[in-house]
């Protein structure tokens, strides 16, 4: 997300561990890239206007599956406060910030005065997954017209401490912060569960469902299961032995387990607490070095003051200070509790939700299944989204067992797969392949480690970065969603950007260009803003070894390269983007399980003078599939500076196009579809983020209204929702 406090640039990665410098060294020479295609025109807006054709009608197209390419006419760049999808399709707002979840909740009036936010939907919606209902409203793996959304909530929209769009006068911008403010703002964070239905053509949800739920920042009895349960690093006042913690914050990126439960990542969770300036000194152990590397230093001021509104426990455990008696006396281990990917019933809100350590703990996106394969374990991918981070894969003790994709208690069939197994990190070589290196105390890289030293695998699982560091991890550029190829197993991995690369690197946290990363480069905004390093980002493609889901090695490219078209082509614009295709910060990655496509949205900075946020739908092809290209630079020194790479096999003009682009200030995110994928769900996050707290009295100041301006709901103050599209044939999305 874009905040103007954002917190995913923290960049608390200070190890000697290579970046992808360190392959430039050896002269990577193999590496891909993919070359882009064009579109055409021709679009349909949800603004101002409600839904408005722009541009001629679209004749009928082949089908992608058939035709090897995608049907729809590209959507043009926009600046408008609108969604805007091709033309021959349907974008309709289904469930936003404040909608009742309870027949006994009022309707939102959208002025600030709003309560029960726990029997509301969140703000910032975010990840998200569909879990299918029959007529009767069982669960069911085929429904397509009955079902629930599973929605992450990620943050809210904040300038100065406060939620502002929340409270009445825009809320408080000093501590300490009034408890009615504070309430809100943890209440609209964490998870929903929604029950939607098509009736007709139209796609409504169920306000008073029975199935409706919400987990928020204040949840009571969130298990911690895995290595971590028990130990003393998860010792607090709430949980004296160590097995609980309250809540889920800063939900990001989802994944869906094969046998039907929610996962849900919880991201940039460390800007939530607060440390005394003294604390360092009371702690006196290897626990100022945990809380450093998470981004934690003593005196770190929290993001919204939330520890500040009183005495209650509620408030006092954004407080990570250590007190003077044992740890089951304060809240000194509470962050300890955050930071992992949480299962979740979708089906059954009585069922306890699970924090699974032994996936790892960090700025958690995505969960990304390999493909299951009877007799073979079980595979997950995920990223920690931060500058300078790494790529984590968890390998399940269990193997595959196919009737478990039926089982009769899903949450605790996840229990037998996500509890146990072993956590690798990648490792990036300069030949094109990689390692997955295990993190466990048998590694002499980890029980050796002279910067910290770990206990246990509890103590791994709870601090992943500090094992990471151990091995010599290769630091990635802010590694995001992860998703599956349907067609091949292939991984794809987001790597949105990254402000500190250099041609030339003053310090340990800067990295120079090489093969896999190898544009350094100034994109100007607005014609007065350098944006220096890569600021466009790139997409990341890794094919396993021979082993599958239990392989030790890979081979990995460059999939696509983000930029703006008229960047230059043999230095910046890798991808040779058109004015049709060309996008900044992938983000979002979902691959279609009906259609085959792969979905990337973004949450840019970089180019939004240019276009809002977007999502665009792509072909993709395999690992390998390219051939060489030598990027040179001239260094200060007058010397050159050559880098090698590949470049992907050239697609066609119809395999990478911009499907939809949304309302001012919003990142495009989330999605899921229909089992039929003729119904699709996104999410569109924080619009009129750009909105100036001063501003909250002045509708006219807002610098977007959406939804309100597309005829949804009371009020004029911008609101995070989920849309459905549907193509107006009753075709599949994208075809």
């Amino acid at each position: 997300m874009t905040n103007p406090i954002d917190f995913n640039d923290e960049n608390s990665n200070t190890s000697n561990n290579p970046s992808f410098d360190a392959v430039l060294q050896a002269r990577l020479s193999r590496r891909g890239v993919l070359l882009g295609g064009v579109g055409g025109v021709g679009s349909v807006m949800l603004g101002a206007a409600g839904l408005a054709a722009s541009g001629a009608a679209a004749a009928a197209q082949p089908a992608a599956t058939a035709a090897g390419k995608l049907a729809f006419k590209a959507v043009a760049k926009s600046l408008a406060d609108a969604v805007i999808v091709p033309t021959g399709y349907t974008a309709s707002v289904l469930y936003a910030l404040g909608d009742p979840l309870t027949g006994s909740t009022s309707a939102y009036k959208n002025d600030g005065t709003d309560t029960d936010y726990e029997n509301r939907a969140g703000d910032h919606h975010d990840g998200m997954e569909w879990f299918g209902l029959d007529k009767s409203g069982k669960p069911s793996q085929s429904s397509v017209d009955h079902g629930l959304l599973a929605v992450n909530h990620e943050a809210t929209t904040d300038e100065k401490l406060s939620s502002f769009f929340l409270h009445a006068n825009g809320g408080t911008s000093t501590l300490p912060r009034p408890a009615a403010e504070v309430d809100k703002e943890t209440a609209i964070h964490g998870v929903s569960v929604v029950e939607v239905k098509k009736t007709g053509k139209k796609w409504a949800i169920v306000p008073a469902s029975r199935l409706n739920f919400r987990l928020t920042a204040l949840s009571d009895n969130m298990q911690i299961t895995g290595p971590a349960r028990g130990s003393a690093l998860m010792v607090t006042k709430y949980s004296p032995d160590g097995t609980k913690t309250r809540g889920t914050l800063n939900n990001c990126g989802t994944g869906k387990t094969p046998w039907g439960t929610f996962l849900t990542g919880e991201e940039n969770w460390a800007g939530y607490f607060t440390r005394s300036a003294t604390d360092d000194a009371t702690r006196a152990d290897k626990s100022v070095v945990a809380l450093k590397r998470y981004g934690r230093g003593q005196g770190a001021a929290s993001r919204h003051g939330w520890e500040s509104a009183g005495s209650d426990d509620k408030y006092v455990r954004w407080n990570i200070s250590q007190g003077s008696g044992a740890a089951s006396d304060d809240y000194r281990n509470e962050m300890n509790g955050q930071g992992y990917i949480v299962e979740i019933d979708a089906y059954d809100k009585a069922k306890v939700a699970r924090k699974r350590s032994a996936l790892g703990r960090f700025a958690h996106e995505s969960a990304a299944f390999g493909k299951p394969v009877a007799g073979q374990p079980l595979a997950v991918y995920m990223g920690d989204d931060s500058r300078g981070e790494y790529i984590y894969k968890f390998v399940s003790t269990k193997t595959w067992v196919a009737a478990d994709a039926n089982p009769a208690d899903r949450i605790t069939t996840g229990d037998t797969y996500l509890d146990a197994g072993k956590l690798y990190v990648a490792k990036f070589n300069s030949d094109g392949t990689g390692s997955w290196i295990e993190l466990t105390t048998g590694n002499p890289l980890i029980s050796g480690y002279a910067t910290y030293a770990f206990a246990d695998q509890a103590d791994i699982c709870v601090n992943s970065r500090l094992a990471a560091d151990a091995v010599g991890a290769t630091k990635m550029d802010r590694p995001e969603w992860c998703s599956t190829n349907v067609a091949n197993g292939e991984i794809y991995f987001t790597l949105t950007n990254n402000s500190n690369r250099r041609l030339e690197p003053a310090n340990s946290s800067q990295a120079a260009p090489d093969s896999a990363n190898p544009r350094v480069y100034s994109d100007i905004k607005n014609g007065s803003s350098t944006q220096t390093g890569n600021p466009n980002g790139h997409v990341l493609r890794l094919k396993e070894g021979t082993t599958g889901n239990a392989a030790t090695s890979f081979a990995w490219d460059v999939y696509v390269f983000g930029t703006e078209s008229s960047a230059a082509p043999g230095t910046v614009n890798l991808s040779s983007l058109t004015d049709d295709q060309d996008f900044s910060s992938p983000d979002g990655l979902v691959f279609s399980p009906s259609t085959g496509i792969m979905w990337i949205q973004t949450d840019d900075g970089a180019y939004t003078d240019v276009t809002n946020c977007m999502m665009l739908a792509a072909l993709p092809g395999t690992v390998g599939d390219g051939g060489k290209k030598t990027l040179s630079y001239t260094k200060a020194d007058k010397t050159t500076l050559s880098v090698d790479t590949y470049v992907g096999k050239a697609p066609g003009e119809d395999k990478l196009k911009r499907f939809l682009v949304g309302p001012v200030g919003s990142e495009i995110t989330g999605l899921c579809e229909t089992p039929d994928g003729k119904a699709m769900f996104i999410n569109i996050q924080h619009p009129g983020e750009t909105t100036a707290q001063a501003n909250i009295a002045d509708p006219s100041k807002y610098t977007s209204q959406w939804p309100g301006n597309a005829g949804y709901g009371a009020g004029k103050r911008p609101r995070s929702a989920t849309i459905v599209i549907t193509k107006n044939d009753g075709g599949k999305i994208g075809t």
